[in-house]
């Protein structure tokens, strides 16, 4: 067994658990969009980074590719976590902003704005598609096209596939597929229709090193209390 602090709670997890799974097995929440269980580990998305270590040796690392390690100090939310994760929503809002689960999780993190050029595009390149019609389907009809700014999804040389059966597990499995969001005004990017009052203790200063990560806030519910 492998021993490390989460968000200051002392857990053990398996050997080969990833920071990812060792936080969904002790109830801790991380979003994420390019993970999903039974596929391999890919980390394109960057939405369930963590922040490890302590003082100036801290890093960001994505939870779903870094494996637990003993005695490593884990933090799920802290201010710098929240930043990071707000930042790539708005990167992900300029790509797919028609993409419901993407408004849903920017609304979820308070984003309201979105600073970057408007792309309009269907795909995040997650790797969701190409990891299933691989590992699950066992077809591999689809995979990653060309490098940088220039990288698609889609079939060898854009030739109808031999080996693709139609049978739907990309587009079930996709983020900017699986619900669309209908505002009517892609100007504006953020439709705002799935926005939450955000928890009061993201505001405190004093909660720099660990911000509110659980789902409901606890703080939120305790307020609820005391007013009823």
């Amino acid at each position: 067994m492998v021993n490390l602090t989460i968000n200051g709670l002392n857990v053990s997890v398996e050997e080969g658990t990833t920071l990812l799974e060792a936080a969904k097995f002790w109830g801790i929440p991380i979003p994420t969009l390019c993970h999903l269980d039974g596929l391999s580990p890919y980390g394109a998305c960057r939405l369930c980074v963590v922040e490890i270590g302590e003082g100036p040796k801290a890093s960001l690392v994505s939870s779903c590719t870094y494996p637990a390690e003993e005695g490593l100090k884990v933090r799920t939310a802290s201010s710098r976590v929240i930043r990071a994760r707000r930042m790539i929503l708005e990167l992900l809002l300029a790509s797919c902003p028609q993409s419901k689960t993407i408004q849903d999780l920017a609304a979820a993190h308070g984003v309201c704005q979105q600073r970057f050029k408007q792309e309009y595009e269907d795909c995040i390149l997650c790797g969701l598609c190409v990891r299933m019609c691989e590992e699950q389907m066992m077809a591999k009809a689809i995979g990653f096209r060309s490098r940088g700014e220039n990288r698609s999804i889609g079939t060898p040389f854009d030739i109808k596939s031999d080996v693709c059966r139609l049978c739907g597990a990309c587009m079930y499995v996709c983020p900017a597929c699986q619900l669309r969001c209908t505002f009517n005004e892609p100007e504006k990017t953020i439709c705002g229709s799935g926005q939450n009052l955000r928890p009061p203790c993201l505001e405190k200063e004093q909660f720099d090193d660990m911000m509110c990560y659980m789902d409901p806030c606890v703080a939120c519910e305790i307020q609820k209390q005391n007013k009823q």
